[in-house]
């Protein structure tokens, strides 16, 4: 059995230094995709805006800057409140976002409670299935056995 934890959020669409809109969000950690984090935006669209990064980015995004590329995410501090930027570009636009530290930090933690950092292999079930796959099994004699007896085992037989 897998689990999941999700958060609903409200984010902050950073328009200009001095405008921003409200966005509403879903942060989903699945224990059955351990290295990976989701974040669905409700924009008032017909589809929601799906997004999937490392988890380990957003846990380490917490404390220092971190990300290349399409995801970047840091935390900072505007007019005494904790916040964490989310930088996100893709071909059709980039979008900045600044949404509560602490309900970012609560939430990771629980992941973190769940799947330990370094512990995401295990609930891949990696080991588990390998060790099933690499194990011999009855049929697996009657497959090594030479199908074809050589031409000298016929001969002494004979």
């Amino acid at each position: 059995m897998h689990t999941v934890v999700e958060r609903e959020l409200e984010l902050d669409l950073v328009l200009s230094p001095e405008a921003s809109i409200p966005v509403q969000a879903r942060l989903v950690y699945r224990t059955d995709d351990p290295y990976a984090v989701h974040m669905t935006f409700h924009i008032g669209s017909e589809s929601p805006v799906n997004w999937t990064f490392a988890r380990e980015l957003i846990v380490e995004g917490v404390f220092r800057p971190c990300g290349h590329g399409d995801v970047r995410i840091w935390p900072t501090k505007v007019g005494g409140r904790n916040l964490l930027c989310v930088a996100l570009s893709s071909p059709n636009g980039n979008a900045l976002l600044e949404v509560s530290a602490s309900a970012v930090s609560a939430w990771v933690e629980r992941t973190l409670r769940i799947v330990p950092p370094g512990a995401e292999m295990k609930q891949l079930g990696m080991e588990e299935g390998l060790t099933a796959l690499l194990s011999p099994t009855p049929a697996d004699d009657l497959w090594l056995r030479d199908p074809w007896p050589s031409d000298e085992s016929a001969e002494e037989e004979a």
